[in-house]
């Protein structure tokens, strides 16, 4: 039953410009990427050319960058993109992102190289699980996607750290480990169970047949909700500095 499943909700048919859609991550990247917008427009003052820079950085490295790695080890979402380009892919926009870091250090304060470093660190360790995997976990992934980017694209903006910005990472980095508490087992499902069988008992003493989506369906809707409500809140705060 799930083994013609499509890997991820947000998938597409596989072949053709529909892989690289489907590489992108869509609704996490832009998830993700609401995260540089809460940094830099939390920042006492938003430096519009900074802030898109950052978010442009970001785009790169987690939206291109990092998930063709990802796809790059083992085929997760099944594209038929050629390893080699999916190598260049990550090379490319991961260098690219890097150049622009730099160029806003030079610009802003030579510490944010600091956060370049990191950054181009991390995305290669985390995604082609470096060190055994010990950077491939639900805590590395809240700080790396989560926290860092927010925290990023505040200094960068603001040239340095306050209180606020600390306490939205660390919103950043919890609801990016309730991402991953959902996706997880979402994954898992979609991936690698081949049928779900069963029925639902109810104390009344009626029952009903274990749905097809029962194991991803109120996952992916809770998903799909936390996305909106980061854009979302992104947005708000944009919009309270552009009134």
């Amino acid at each position: 039953m799930n083994s013609e499943a499509r890997p991820a909700f947000y998938a597409l048919g596989s072949g053709g410009w529909r892989d690289y859609v489907t590489l992108l991550h869509p609704p996490y990247t832009v998830w993700h990427l609401a995260y540089v917008v809460i940094g830099g427009a939390l920042a006492p003052r938003t430096d519009w050319p900074v802030l898109g820079l950052t978010l442009l950085a970001f785009l790169l490295a987690m939206g291109i960058g990092a998930h063709a790695l990802d796809e790059l080890r083992g085929r997760p979402l099944r594209t038929r993109i050629p390893s080699r380009t999916l190598v260049v892919l990550a090379a490319v926009s991961i260098a690219a992102a890097a150049a622009i870091g730099v160029a806003v250090a030079v610009q802003r304060s030579l510490w944010l190289l600091a956060f370049v470093a990191f950054g181009a660190f991390i995305v290669v360790a985390y995604n082609l699980e470096l060190s055994g995997g010990r950077f491939h976990s639900d805590l590395w992934f809240g700080l790396a996607w989560g926290g860092f980017p927010l925290l990023t694209a505040y200094f960068a903006v603001a040239g340095r750290i306050r209180v606020e910005a600390l306490l939205a990472a660390a919103f950043a980095v919890v609801l990016s480990l309730a991402q991953r508490a959902l996706s997880t087992p979402v994954r898992e499902v979609r991936r690698r169970v081949a049928a779900v069988a069963g029925t639902i008992e109810y104390r009344d003493g009626t029952s009903r047949p274990l749905a097809p989506d029962a194991l991803t369906g109120p996952q992916e809707r809770a998903l799909k909700l936390l996305a909106a409500a980061t854009v979302l809140l992104a947005a708000a705060l944009v919009a309270r500095r552009l009134v």
